[in-house]
């Protein structure tokens, strides 16, 4: 059955001229159709320069955001448009702007899993993996950073000389916070190397022997034989494929349900019936996209 519909999402995807994106965490059969694979600025910069009319986005919703914004004569379509991510929503613009009332001198940067409307009242998007590198270029000593505490407190470890203000109070990413400190302390004394995302909380992180976004995770995983991953268990999967002669660990039960949402079947409807459009409104168009530029300038 999945060779069949593996075939039909090929022919169709030829038919239609469209390109699959696909993040890091989607399902093995998904990273088996898809033209791209990889971290949210992977993906984002992927659909900046694609020629296809039409992009589909194995992911959650604010990175099909993300690609309309960057291509908004494209059509951009989500398998599943009801895949979210609960991080992104933790933030709102109105607390954003509530918080720069606070901080008048504050430069804005807001996570990428964060909605279309935050990142129009932002001064610059990041991901995990540019963050720090986002933040240094603002001459602004103060940062208001939202939606993730964690990744906000990663930012402010690496970057003393700035004060990182973390809003709200309590953002995670759920999948991040089931790792446990004794796992990780078992594992080392067993000689396993440990790699965390830095939306991990700070005991996590501590003791880890890297801290990396999940684009630059297999880069690293080639200078150790064995490891324990702490992040979304889709990667140990994606490291695998990426990594033949190295072995990896971690919680299975580190599972982002929207990201498990996209399915062939999903897959196959949504290039056959073109399904899923996502879309930007026009007043909100303007000011994500200067965020995401901005973003992708510096990185």
């Amino acid at each position: 059955m999945s060779r069949n519909l593996i075939a039909d999402i090929l022919r169709l995807k030829s038919e239609k001229k469209a390109l699959i994106l696909a993040h890091n965490y989607q399902l093995p059969e998904i990273h088996a159709v898809a033209d791209i694979i990889g971290d949210s600025l992977e993906l984002a910069q992927a659909a900046r320069k694609a020629a296809e009319p039409i992009l589909v986005l194995c992911g959650v919703r604010f990175m099909a955001e993300t690609a309309h914004i960057l291509n908004p004569d494209k059509k951009v379509l989500m398998p599943d448009p009801d895949a979210g991510c609960p991080l992104a929503d933790f933030l709102t613009p109105e607390m954003i702007l509530k918080e720069k009332e606070r901080y008048p001198e504050a430069a804005v940067v807001v996570y990428i899993n964060s909605t279309a409307a935050c990142k129009a009242v932002a001064d610059s998007v990041c991901t995990s993996g540019n963050a720090v590198r986002v933040v240094r270029s603002f001459s602004h000593k103060q940062i208001i950073f939202g939606p993730d505490t964690n990744l906000a407190s990663y930012v402010q470890s690496v970057l003393p000389e700035k004060e990182i203000i973390p809003i709200p109070d309590g953002g995670h990413c759920y999948v991040h916070m089931r790792f446990d400190p004794e796992d990780l302390r078992e594992v080392k004394a067993a000689g396993i190397a440990v790699m965390a995302h830095p939306e991990c909380p700070a005991e996590i992180r501590v003791l880890a022997d890297h801290i990396a976004s999940t684009g630059r995770m297999a880069e690293i995983a080639k200078t150790r034989s064995s490891w324990y991953i702490c992040t979304e268990a889709g990667m140990l999967d994606r490291l695998s494929e990426l990594c033949p002669d190295q072995s990896f660990i971690g919680r299975e039960d580190a599972l982002c349900a929207d990201m498990k949402k996209t399915t062939l079947h999903e897959l196959v409807r949504c290039l056959r019936d073109l399904s899923g459009e996502v879309t930007v409104p026009l007043d909100v168009m303007e000011g994500a996209r200067r965020s995401l530029e901005y973003m992708i300038k510096v990185s």
